[in-house]
């Protein structure tokens, strides 16, 4: 079934038809909101305060390969299928179980994140009205506000993004001058950072590991895309934009004011633009975060009951349990977490990738029911293949010490998985 339910469904359980696809502007907007944070901000400022200019900018292109290479693959797949990620991993290796419990960990990931955000947002609105409301009923209001939003589907991201991301940059450049004016650029380029040293490694596993979850979840929007030309501009701006630009930026900040404290630096000098800077980044991200996870329980949800539930419907019970986690503050100690589940994301990357485009496992059955606008009829239960392959990388990634971990546990799990579907399809 691919009717659209009347708050917007989203084809979170179908495939998504071509009359649904998106603009390419539109696409771009919703992608680069999600990336370009004050998080975003914290971790370019702290390379700058461990690393020279020209150290920090290597990190971050090596970061970026992985998470260039990541995302263009698998929103290439969300495009031409039309899936979201963990709709879209049944029958790229993890089978129907497989998918659901890919699907709760990116639930529980988001849900996460977006609870943390939502508490940020909730103090910046507290501090705004001058202590008039409680941070309690601010992170209400917040979090009521996200989930109406998200409700109304990526339509509603969309606009979002098209008011929140122009004013958001403008706002990080007025900020940026202000701290920038009276320095040289050269100078700065030229500073010997005086923070704790980072390595090469280090810094490039800090850059791909601050958004390889947001790699992982390209399909989501990627499959609003017309072609794999828009996903290949729509990803490379991304990375461009909230890697290089934004990075480079914190980078010079960090070397002008000598810490790794940039972000607090620019909200407390800056007035109702720094807290301005702060509502938007969060409804940027917030927003995506809320409507991923809302994809990944419907198909958690189906996967287990075999019934279609509405998307609208467990959008606002993530919703009222994200808002919850905030006002009580118990994600304060989630967030170590959150971060474990940030590693076991790249092996599902890795893995995904070899099946969907290497061994081509599913291929036929997905471009048979591509012509009818369907899914395919039939899919394994579990993929335990996979699943082995995702735990010895996720496991040579934390361990190994050389290299990258992120890129280390990609590669471990994928060639892993490689090697075990050979193997099996020998006589």
């Amino acid at each position: 079934m691919n009717g659209l339910s009347p708050l917007g469904d989203d084809y979170s359980v179908s495939r998504l038809p071509l009359s649904a696809k998106s603009s390419f502007l539109s696409v771009t907007l919703v992608r680069v909101g999600a990336i370009t944070t004050l998080a975003q901000f914290m971790l370019g400022a702290t390379l700058g305060h461990g690393m020279t200019f020209t150290q920090a900018m290597l990190a971050t292109f090596l970061g970026s390969l992985l998470l260039q290479f990541v995302s263009l693959g698998l929103g290439i797949a969300g495009a031409r299928e039309g899936l979201s990620i963990s709709l879209l991993a049944r029958w790229c290796g993890f089978g129907r179980i497989g998918s659901v419990i890919i699907g709760g960990g990116i639930v529980i990931s988001l849900l996460g994140w977006f609870g943390i955000l939502n508490a940020v947002l909730a103090d910046s609105l507290n501090h705004m009205s001058g202590d008039l409301i409680s941070f309690s009923w601010a992170a209400a209001i917040s979090g009521i506000g996200f989930t109406i939003l998200v409700a109304f589907g990526f339509s509603a991201l969309s606009w979002t993004a098209k008011l929140a991301v122009p004013l958001f940059f403008m706002a990080i450049f007025w900020i940026s001058l202000n701290l920038l004016a009276g320095h040289h650029i050269a100078d700065l380029v030229a500073v010997i950072p005086t923070g704790t040293p980072i390595t090469i490694a280090a810094g490039a596993t800090m850059v791909a590991g601050g958004y390889i979850v947001g790699a992982l979840m390209t399909p989501d929007i990627s499959r609003y895309c017309k072609n794999s030309r828009h996903v290949f501009w729509m990803t490379m701006i991304c990375i461009l934009v909230g890697e290089f630009i934004v990075n480079g930026i914190a980078i010079l900040i960090a070397h002008a004011l000598d810490t790794a404290d940039v972000v607090t630096i620019m909200i407390q000098t800056s007035g109702g633009v720094g807290l301005l800077t702060v509502i938007l980044a969060t409804i940027k991200i917030n927003d995506v975060c809320l409507y991923s996870s809302s994809l990944a329980l419907t198909n958690v949800v189906q996967g287990i009951t075999g019934n279609r539930w509405s998307r609208t419907w467990l959008t606002v019970l993530l919703g009222i349990v994200g808002t919850l986690l905030s006002i009580v503050g118990i994600l304060d100690k989630f967030t170590d977490f959150l971060m474990l589940l940030g590693v076991v994301f790249p092996p599902i990357s890795g893995v995904m990738l070899v099946d969907y485009y290497v061994l081509r496992t599913s291929r036929q059955l997905l471009d048979a029911s591509r012509q009818m606008q369907a899914l395919p009829e039939s899919t394994q239960l579990i993929g335990w293949k996979a699943i082995a392959a995702c735990v010895v990388g996720t496991i040579g990634g934390m361990n190994i010490d050389f290299g990258i971990p992120s890129f280390n546990s990609l590669i471990i799990a994928s060639t892993i998985y490689w090697i075990i579907c050979i193997i099996k399809k020998k006589p």
